[in-house]
């Protein structure tokens, strides 16, 4: 026989509703994952942040310590140019002055007083050396116009030049790591084999 409930379904206990709200609630708050994955995210960040701050300290020592050496270098380098350069100005003044006496055509005292003052003034350096009648032609090198000068008056103070000329001067094109002028000296002679004027002629003698 076939019964039918006329009062409709049967109402749930209030256990069982509990139990129901309870299970709904359990889950990860929202919020928290948010705020997790944003602390994670900035911890990343600060992290690559203070990596490449290191490295950048790290390029910029590396960077410091190449640029002193470099110049540690270019000083050696100068400083080894520069004596380099002495160097070949002592040799040519050296090999110069040899062959001005091994192929003297003047007097010879006059040759080495020549080489004599040219050794004496800094900076300059012989190459060729000619007499020419009265005259005495002298091709050569200096650092400087200055340095020119400084010979000319060395010279003319040996008391062996009536005149020291300046013929021509000019600056050295092939030679490219200093500053060389080429000059040409032109020394007229003092003719000391002329004699010298009586300050008087003698009384004559009275004759008897």
């Amino acid at each position: 026989m076939i019964q039918i409930n006329l009062l409709g379904l049967p109402k749930p206990k209030k256990g069982k509703r509990a139990a129901a709200a309870s299970v709904s609630g359990d889950g990860p708050n929202p919020a928290i994952v948010i705020m997790l994955a944003f602390l994670l995210a900035a911890g990343g960040l600060f992290g690559w942040y203070m990596k490449i701050g290191a490295e950048k300290k790290r390029i910029e020592k590396d960077m410091l310590a190449a640029q002193k050496e470099s110049q540690e270098l270019a000083l050696a380098k100068s400083k080894y140019d520069e004596r380099e350069a002495q160097r070949k100005i002592f040799e040519q003044r050296v090999k110069v002055i040899e062959d001005l006496r091994a192929k003297a055509s003047g007097p010879v005292e006059l040759l080495a007083m020549i080489g004599d003052t040219i050794n004496g003034t800094e900076g300059v350096w012989l190459s060729t050396l000619k007499e020419d009648g009265r005259n005495i032609n002298i091709d050569g090198s200096a650092l400087s116009v200055h340095q020119v000068a400084s010979l000319m008056k060395n010279l003319q103070s040996t008391g062996y030049f009536r005149t020291v000329e300046l013929k021509e001067t000019q600056q050295d094109p092939q030679v490219k790591d200093m500053q060389q002028f080429n000059f040409t000296l032109v020394c007229e002679k003092i003719d000391k084999s002329q004699p010298q004027t009586a300050a008087g002629a003698a009384p004559a003698e009275k004759k008897l």
